[in-house]
């Protein structure tokens, strides 16, 4: 074994100009990530610069088996902190041979969005809160729990610390880490209210980039369970019962509502969310309604509302930025399986091209 974990360490800069670049993309669930590797004959920082790639869509539930060229468009480049030295992640967005958008490339619409003039002048910050379970490989069950039963009641896990408390810790802070070192603006990590589940934050990032920095996130979440032998899951509402839920909030502003006096972009901002609150909530994920029941820190999904420092309502205003009268603001309502590529760019399209 520690030979096979020596040559995984090799450093390749050592012997060869050469480097491996790991292609990443979103699969036919629209939530399942794929990744393939591929040698390059040198290092690469400009995602123009790099070569398209293909795959089979047939396999991924992406194309029919008598067509099923899929083509990788190469988008962003973060460092892998896998492999390391010069090697690089490769966050990709999917096409036909003919260059057209496949159904689960969420990417191109929201890039067209976040590239309109309007949009690019208000610089769209967003910071994502990213929840998430840990499960038992064999039982499928919360990290922690006693197989077939139940801890005790939520109150002393959040942001708790002990054996008895805080389940996963390893995983979680070498994803932390792992991020930083792929240079993902994650900005912070916390133990949740239900035992085994955690959050990690993803930002301050300006447009398509929360998107890709967050897919990157999950992408190598995913790899540090596997190889700790543990199941990440994104389910809104893993358990049943007096136990919260999952989301993924999504911390929001733009240029105007940073400025002096943006308390009243903020509020129309908000007025514009709720009259398309239904639109939102379909594009938020699945089994959303599992989650948003008006318990456990949610607003109930068919309502929509805010407030200020009310973690009840569907958008929430911080006092800071109320006593400041500008700053940004929270849209709770996002799952914890939610596209970021669909919800980011959605907030953007109704709070700064819709007209209403």
């Amino acid at each position: 074994m520690s030979l096979l974990s020596d040559l995984i360490n090799l450093n390749l800069s050592d012997s060869t100009e050469k480097i491996i670049a790991e292609y990443i993309w979103i699969g036919g669930s629209g939530l399942d990530l794929r990744s393939k590797a591929r040698t390059l004959p040198g290092p690469v920082t400009d995602p123009a610069k790099l070569p398209k790639w293909n795959y089979d869509g047939s396999s991924t539930d992406q194309a029919p088996g008598d067509d099923s060229e899929v083509i990788l468009y190469p988008q962003a480049i973060f460092k892998d902190p896998f492999r390391r030295g010069k090697n690089i992640l490769v966050i990709c967005d999917a096409y036909t041979p003919a260059g057209v958008p496949i159904p689960t490339n969420k990417r191109f619409n929201a890039a067209k969005i976040f590239s309109h003039p309007d949009v690019v002048a208000e610089e769209p910050w967003y910071g994502i809160e990213q929840e998430y379970t840990l499960l038992q490989k064999d039982t499928k069950w919360p990290l922690g729990w006693p197989v077939g039963g139940f801890p005790g009641p939520q109150g002393p896990y959040y942001c708790g610390a002990g054996a008895d408390k805080a389940f996963g810790r390893d995983i979680v802070d070498s994803h932390y880490k792992a991020c930083l070192y792929a240079g993902i603006n994650v900005s912070g990590i916390n133990a949740e209210v239900m035992p085994g589940q955690w959050e990690f934050q993803v930002g301050p990032t300006v447009g398509i980039a929360a998107g890709d920095q967050l897919w990157a996130a999950r992408y190598i979440l995913e790899r540090i369970t596997e190889i700790a032998g543990v199941i990440l899951s994104l389910d809104p509402k893993p358990i049943q019962g007096d136990w919260n839920g999952a989301g993924a909030h999504a911390n929001y502003s733009t240029k105007s509502m940073r400025n002096d006096g943006g308390i009243d972009v903020i509020k129309k901002a908000i007025e514009k969310l709720s009259l398309c609150h239904k639109e939102h909530i379909a594009a938020y994920g699945k089994g959303n309604e599992r989650r948003l029941t008006g318990r456990h820190e949610t607003a109930d999904i068919h309502t929509f509302s805010w407030g200020v420092a009310n973690r009840g309502a569907s958008v929430r205003v911080g006092r800071d930025t109320e006593k400041a009268g500008k700053g940004y603001f929270e849209d709770r309502r996002p799952a914890s399986n939610m596209d970021p590529y669909v919800v980011t760019s959605m907030i953007a399209e109704t709070t700064i091209l819709s007209k209403s």
